[in-house]
């Protein structure tokens, strides 16, 4: 309550009749001895007993009450059970990310005539790739090929798994993710590594869906399946999404389980991960659409709600055969382990349906009554862009030497080509600054030349305020071929400046607390593309165009080598160090085969020692 006592301190009348006036200094010293903590401390314990006061401490500082509190003060955000648990923030009520996004600098997008021919370049290989990209997801959607299909669907009854997804989520598009993983593997093809993978929505309520493809060779797990199953509850985890899982599997294929059994990222990473993901309280629900062998049967298990389909979907650790060699008993998958078995004998299972369309029906009524609030729709719709993203294929990169601008593909990405710079005048061969995505807030950081000393300091710069104020970074990924190294000592010291601004901003993209999204619009090669937040950097998603290409050098751009003449100390010391390098006499050069990445046109070979002849 409101006191007049500071004010009657300061020279007025104090309050009560005839009051006299005391000197200022008194009046201060008083007022000063009256507000002292001690004073305060030694006043609260007299006119509270001291039980009273432990007794208020321990009800104001319980845990419940805390929870209630932390509750309370994050109504809305992500799902209800795990609001403080929450490392990022994906999604705010606060409209702070489209706040003024008209006041920004409107970028110009022209592509000056100089470039037309650049640009016309760019085009013709934009489309080729483009064609030959389409070509790989229309064989990938065929999933085994035409009789595997005709076999999985006619003879064994079930639906094909992308029409299991039409019927499980909400009628849009989803974001399919690695739909090429498994192509030309040292084992074979692997279509879409026999899993699909991807985004969705389920009632509204953004999801990760992993769904077997039983139609390549059975739905057996190959390591690259691992993998992607992986990768997508690495997705879910960092995002908090609910995670579905579709199980058709045959288990592991054994002739590889060197390579998807006793190791850390291995398929009993699957069920950790499952486990994790339950003790943070994000939502697992599974469907048993077929054959659940093995290790897949702890899928649906571990799983916080399951179906099983009558019929065609079967959970045990070992099939009929195993039981029939090990006990020479005969018995039928539906007695070994069906779903009446798990639903009324077992209940490993939660639901039983009798059709696949049933099973899908209850897994949205069990999201439904997860609890959780949809992503609410935009309040309204974010301007685009004033140039024809469809420009991008004539802005895409053939190689290093047909790169144009940056800003002309951000004048086609941000919304309303409108993008603050950030030190626009400094390190131009990196630009940074602010724009606005589909109406979100977002850095970016995009290469726009070789990555030099002022460049990379400038990134740094750039992605600690990004941290700082909590605003997700959009890397743009072209990096330049690597220089050649220094031939003097000036140039030694300024490489040696540039790998020290270089590291500054490794670590500044490392720590940054934030969303990081990278797409590689150009050249993914060397160390540069650590620090612009490469896989290796963890960023929450990666993209390649398809004109893309990643390696570790890029065989076109090689480093070239000095012409033959007079050698200094240094330089006959290394023509020294490479002659040792190379292969002896007494070794015969013999080429072994290896699988170089797909694009990179890199060949080579290995040597092997032989006996000289």
């Amino acid at each position: 309550m409101w006191s007049p006592a500071p004010l009657c301190a300061l020279g007025r009348r104090r309050p009560g009749p005839a009051a006299p006036l005391q000197p200022l200094t008194r009046l201060l010293q008083k007022e000063y001895r009256e507000k002292i903590p001690i004073h305060l401390l030694q006043r609260e314990y007299r006119e509270q007993p001291p039980i009273y006061l432990l007794q208020r401490e321990y009800r104001e500082k319980s845990l419940i009450h805390l929870l209630q509190r932390e509750y309370r003060a994050l109504p809305g955000q992500g799902w209800g059970r795990t609001q403080h648990l929450s490392p990022r923030c994906f999604v705010s009520n606060n409209p702070k990310s489209r706040r003024n996004p008209k006041t920004f600098p409107v970028l110009d997008g022209r592509v000056p005539a100089v470039y037309q021919h650049v640009f016309e370049e760019n085009l013709r290989n934009s489309e080729a790739v483009i064609q030959r990209y389409s070509e790989l997801l229309e064989r990938v959607k065929k999933g085994g090929g035409e009789k595997a299909i005709l076999r999985h669907t006619q003879r064994n009854k079930k639906l094909f798994v992308r029409e299991r997804l039409r019927l499980l989520l909400d009628h849009e598009d989803f974001l399919e993710l690695s739909p090429l993983a498994g192509l030309d593997m040292p084992y074979g093809d692997v279509p879409a590594a026999a899993c699909l993978t991807g985004i969705g929505r389920i009632c509204g309520v953004w999801c990760v869906f992993i769904a077997s493809d039983a139609t390549v060779k059975g739905g057996t797990i190959y390591p690259i399946g691992v993998k992607k199953q992986l990768r997508a509850q690495e997705i879910a985890m960092e995002n908090r999404l609910l995670s579905v899982h579709l199980v058709d599997s045959g288990g592991a294929f054994l002739p590889l389980q060197s390579e998807l059994f006793p190791d850390k990222l291995h398929g009993g990473r699957i069920f950790y991960n499952e486990a994790i993901m339950s003790a943070m309280g994000i939502p697992q629900v599974a469907v048993v659409c077929g054959s659940c062998v093995a290790g897949g049967a702890y899928v649906p298990t571990m799983a916080e709600e399951s179906v099983i389909i009558d019929k065609i979907g079967t959970l045990f650790l070992a099939g009929p055969p195993l039981v029939k060699a090990a006990t020479g008993e005969d018995v039928s998958p539906e007695e070994l382990g069906g779903a009446r078995l798990h639903s009324q004998v077992s209940g490993c299972s939660d639901h039983f349906a009798a059709s696949e369309e049933e099973a899908y029906e209850c897994i949205r009524n069990v999201v439904s009554t997860l609890n959780c609030d949809p992503v609410p729709e935009e309040d309204r719709e974010p301007d685009s862009p004033l140039y024809s993203p469809e420009e991008l294929l004539g802005l895409a990169p053939l190689d290093y030497s047909c790169t144009l601008p940056v800003k002309l593909i951000l004048s086609r990405l941000v919304d309303g080509s409108r993008f603050q710079e950030f030190k626009a005048a400094y390190g131009t061969t990196l630009v940074t600054g602010f724009g606005h995505v589909e109406g979100h807030l977002v850095g970016i950081v995009a290469n726009n030349g070789e990555l030099v000393h002022d460049a990379a300091l400038k990134g740094s710069h750039f992605v600690q305020l990004c941290g700082q104020r909590e605003i997700p970074i959009l890397f743009l990924q072209n990096t330049a071929p690597q220089p050649a190294g220094p031939a003097s000592i000036s140039q030694a010291e300024a490489h040696s400046n540039r790998l020290k601004a270089q590291a500054s901003m490794m670590a500044a993209v490392a720590c940054a607390a934030v969303p990081k999204i990278t797409i590689v619009i150009g050249g993914c090669f060397g160390s540069d593309s650590y620090v612009m937040c490469g896989r290796s950097f963890s960023p929450n998603f990666l993209f390649l165009w398809p004109n893309a290409r990643v390696a570790l050098v890029d065989p076109r751009h090689f480093p070239t080598v000095p012409p033959a003449g007079d050698w200094t100390g240094e330089e006959l010391e290394l023509k020294q160090l490479k002659a040792n390098s190379l292969p002896s006499p007494g070794w015969r050069k013999k080429a072994v085969p290896f699988t170089p990445l797909p694009g990179s046109g890199m060949m080579g070979s290995f040597y092997l020692k032989t006996p000289g002849r």
